[in-house]
């Protein structure tokens, strides 16, 4: 694992790591020496050899008769009360903060070698006012390893800087505010770190994970899990799982179950909410966070969907006055992105527009977004009855997961309203036998349903390092593929250099990818098969009738975005090509091709050439 110079771990034996110990073991800030301020010696009423028989370091300028003063972290009352005396003799009161010796004696050190290296002025001016830093090494240096793992962890300036959300009033703060957690602790300044790495690399989702030996950290990116960080140490699990308890509001006593809770930050002007889930593990509490910005621009469906058929069948799907939609994925496909596109595209004056949702993903102005809070008793199905009464025109179902949820929007769908909710299955049409399994009755669902849309995001190949290439006829095999029929088509491949190589790719730092694009499989209700759900067809035979009626699968559409140069046969494989899909899209190939391109002769099926010209299918 490639670390860059900023973004080093302490050895177990440094001092940053002996910080960190005693501010866990003590439950307060530890100074580092780069904190400590022991030019101001010479002006106070000790001189500074005292201060070096004594062990003890100023650490701020006196303020209101107060002397902020660095102490060894093994001073009893003892030494505490003797340092009180002598400056209370002049005057002044010490307010005690722990260090460690070495980085005392360090700083005392350095201040008797030398000559103060701040400006008179800076001294005599307000308390508050930080000290300047010295110049950062040139950028083709590589800079030595920081002695603070606080320092090293310094948040960025206020464009950068993650703060609480309480009210309208605190959400513009000044340059001031932001910068006064330059003292912060460690552990704080940790976890904000981790947060603001993730914001900035366009992460979904943070996995903090105690193993054996240490806390691995790793993001989501692109839909792929990437390690950003070098492992740290493992003491530190209960710390970091505290902080982010504290910022989630969740009960850091509770050990033992899982909890799930919500940060809401402002970074760079927008309001990012993470979604936080906790785990109990055999090494300690694994911590989950999902990524969500509320404030993001959504994008239309002329920028979601490339394919110009499917794009027009979603659209009329979602202009209809009536009836049932679906969408169908695992979790992270954009199904919501796919519905908020939607509801974009019918939010109008004259139309009543209402969701629920767990939780508010996007804010959608104009339109009625309810948060789902099950502790209060509202659920998904208590809501759409609430909505019922709301004289409503659109309705939106955040996840459609029981029974009661299932009825109560297909009930809603049968009285006049267009409903759109989403469901987890794997494909189009085995959301059919999804909701019978919940216990829908059939003949509803036949009766309430327009269509079904299942999808999956799939990786975009990087157009600034692509690599062309010709696959073997093997490798085209696989994905039922013939070389004959492909020897036009231009493919490539990623160009997977790795991070940090000297050389790789900057726009996909070295991955290969930038980016995703949606693959989309979109079954839409007709005579046939309404009949065949009505009478409990399986999900076999309600899928082949879909490909009769020129329905395309998941992998024929990520096959034609290989084709299109939008993506790889290698991220077509790890995210669609299974037994059952090769199999649908064979089918679904066999069913368009029923007659030779060649000499026109009618085929059947199961030949894959012309018999009387041997044309290929």
């Amino acid at each position: 694992m490639t670390v860059t110079p900023s973004r080093p771990v302490p050895q177990p034996s440094s001092l940053e790591q002996r910080r960190l110990e005693l501010e866990l073991l003590r439950g307060e800030p530890v100074l580092s020496e780069s904190q400590m301020r022991p030019d101001l010696a010479a002006d106070l009423v000790l001189p500074l050899s005292r201060w070096r028989e004594l062990g003890a370091c100023p650490s701020e300028p006196a303020q209101a008769g107060r002397l902020p003063v660095a102490r060894p972290h093994r001073w009893g009352e003892a030494e505490c009360d003797s340092l009180s005396r002598e400056l209370g003799a002049h005057g002044l009161t010490p307010q005690f903060q722990l260090a460690l010796d070495e980085d005392i004696a360090a700083a005392l050190e350095r201040a008797a070698s030398r000559e103060p290296t701040t400006p008179e002025a800076e001294a005599d001016g307000p308390a508050d006012t930080p000290a300047v830093p010295a110049e950062a090494p040139p950028a083709n240096r590589v800079p030595s390893p920081p002695r603070s793992l606080t320092k090293d962890l310094s948040l960025p300036s206020s464009v950068g800087q993650l703060q609480e959300v309480t009210d309208l009033e605190d959400l513009e703060v000044s340059a001031a505010e932001a910068n006064s957690s330059a003292n912060a602790s460690p552990i704080v300044s940790l976890v904000d770190r981790i947060l603001i790495e993730a914001l900035t690399s366009g992460a979904s989702d943070i996995h903090i994970e105690p193993q054996d030996n240490a806390l691995e950290i790793r993001f989501r990116i692109d839909g792929v899990l990437q390690k950003q960080f070098e492992d740290l140490p493992r003491g530190l699990t209960p710390a970091v799982t505290s902080r982010l308890k504290i910022m989630a509001d969740l009960d850091i006593a509770e050990r033992r179950l899982p909890q799930d809770g919500r940060i809401r930050r402002m970074f760079r002007g927008r309001k990012m909410d993470f979604r936080v889930s906790t785990l109990p593990a055999r090494n300690g509490e694994k911590v989950v966070m999902r990524l969500l910005d509320s404030g993001a621009t959504q994008l239309g469906l002329d920028t979601l969907i490339t394919n110009a058929a499917a794009r027009d069948t979603l659209r009329d799907l979602g202009s209809k006055p009536y009836g049932m939609l679906l969408v169908t994925g695992p979790t992270g496909s954009g199904k919501s992105t796919t519905l908020y596109a939607l509801l974009t595209e019918r939010n109008d004056p004259g139309i009543n527009i209402s969701t629920v949702e767990d939780p508010i993903e996007y804010t959608l102005h104009g339109i009625t977004q309810t948060q789902v809070n099950r502790e209060k008793g509202l659920d998904f199905a208590t809501t759409l009855r609430a909505f019922m009464r709301q004289d409503p025109d659109v309705l939106l179902v955040g996840e459609t997961r029981d029974l009661e949820t299932a009825k109560t929007a297909i009930e809603a769908a049968l009285t006049g309203h267009l409903v759109m909710t989403t469901l987890h299955c794997n494909d189009a049409a085995s959301a059919i036998a999804r909701l019978d399994e919940m216990g829908v009755e059939p003949f509803m669902v036949s009766a309430s349903l327009l269509g079904i849309i299942s999808q999956r995001l799939v990786r975009r190949v990087c157009t600034s390092c692509r690599i062309s290439y010709r696959p073997g006829p093997e490798e085209l095999s696989r994905f039922g593929l013939v070389a004959s029929q492909e020897s036009n088509v231009s493919f490539y491949r990623a160009n997977t250099t790795g991070s940090g190589v000297e050389g790789c790719c900057q726009v996909c730092n070295g991955t290969g990818y930038k980016g995703r694009v949606g693959v989309y499989e979109i079954l839409r209700m007709t005579d046939p098969i309404a009949a065949a759900v009505a009478k409990r067809q399986s999900t076999d035979a309600i899928r082949r009738l879909a490909l009769e009626n020129g329905m395309r699968t998941l992998l024929g559409y990520g096959l034609q975005l290989v084709r299109d140069g939008h993506t790889t046969l290698a991220e077509v494989e790890r995210m669609l090509l299974t037994d059952s899909s090769l199999e649908s899209e064979r089918r679904s190939r066999s069913l368009s091709t029923l007659t030779c391109a060649g000499c026109g002769a009618g085929m059947r099926e199961e030949w894959l050439e012309c018999p009387y010209c041997l044309t290929s299918r």
